[in-house]
């Protein structure tokens, strides 16, 4: 069975859309925003702009341009003829879902899509930490298309509008990812799949959960020495490859008892336990709850 741990990690990060709005800027200009730690997504449809996020080098967009930050915490975006640094242009709604930024007495120079998106998962954190912390896409059509696609939905009252926007969502954290900027520094399973040996250990892991994997088992997926193998997942996924594993079967089994009508014992087991106690442990290790408990606090909530 071929399985795409990047599939895997988007859809179980269960996307949800907090909002999505239209801006227009004109002049100088420049905006400043705290972010919690929820996606970021920004698509430049007309015009050009100086983007920081999160204090790193700041960007130049310009039209077709799409930038994704699975976890924002701060963003400076700014005309390239910027207002003196302590100005901050607030944005004034002009319309539903729409914002004008600057001047109000001129055309715009500058049209984007932004929103937010949560995470939905309980593992979110772990998860997004699997993503690049900066994602740059220039002259993508596709997501272009996708934004328009958020944008009337998000607008739109018709029925099942939260699933197709999940569904919306997930699109575009695949296609900004696989069509994103190869700069990507930070550790991930984005750089573990760019990795050719890495990738072939991932795949073998995502495919089968349940196999009582050793770091020896996954080396000889990568065809590499067992300590060659452990020195690069861990310097280039960023987690040692147990740590991994191990993180990758709790998300499983959250999902696996929020959603489905399975016993205990039948969870532990698929995710590579040997008995539903030894299984209860772990997953009391990992958050403090037992694997009963936790299912009956998510059916509840």
């Amino acid at each position: 069975m071929v399985v795409d741990p990047l599939a895997e990690v988007v859809t179980l990060l269960q996307p949800s859309i907090r909002f999505s709005k239209l801006v227009e800027c004109a002049g100088g200009w420049k905006i400043h925003r705290a972010g919690t730690g929820d996606s970021f997504y920004c698509a430049v449809l007309d015009g050009r702009c100086r983007m920081t996020v999160d204090g790193r080098a700041s960007m130049l967009l310009q039209a077709g341009d799409f930038v994704l930050v699975p976890a924002m915490h701060a963003i400076i975006s700014e005309s390239l003829d910027a207002p003196p640094v302590e100005t901050t242009t607030e944005p004034v709604e002009i319309a539903e879902g729409r914002f004008r930024v600057g001047r109000v007495d001129v055309p715009a120079d500058l049209t984007m899509r932004i929103g937010h998106c949560r995470f939905a998962s309980p593992d979110a954190d772990l998860l997004v930490h699997l993503l690049p912390r900066v994602i740059l896409a220039r002259g993508e059509p596709r997501l272009a298309t996708l934004m328009q696609l958020v944008g009337e939905e998000t607008l739109a009252r018709r029925p099942a509008r939260e699933v197709v926007l999940e569904r919306l969502l997930e699109l575009v954290l695949i296609e900004a990812v696989r069509s994103g900027d190869a700069t990507m520094s930070a550790p991930g399973l984005v750089q573990g799949l760019a990795d050719q040996r890495l990738a072939a250990a991932l795949r073998a892991l995502h495919a089968c959960p349940e196999r009582a994997w050793t770091v020896a088992d996954l080396a000889d997926e990568a065809a590499l020495s067992r300590s060659a193998f452990f020195a690069r997942f861990s310097r280039i996924v960023g987690l040692p490859p147990m740590e991994y594993l191990l993180a990758w079967r709790m998300a499983l089994a959250k999902r696996l008892l929020c959603d489905r009508e399975l016993g205990v014992d039948q969870v532990a087991e698929r995710v590579g336990y040997s008995s539903a106690s030894t299984f209860s442990v772990a997953f009391g290790r990992s958050t403090g709850l037992s694997p009963a408990r936790y299912g009956r606090a998510h059916k509840a909530a």
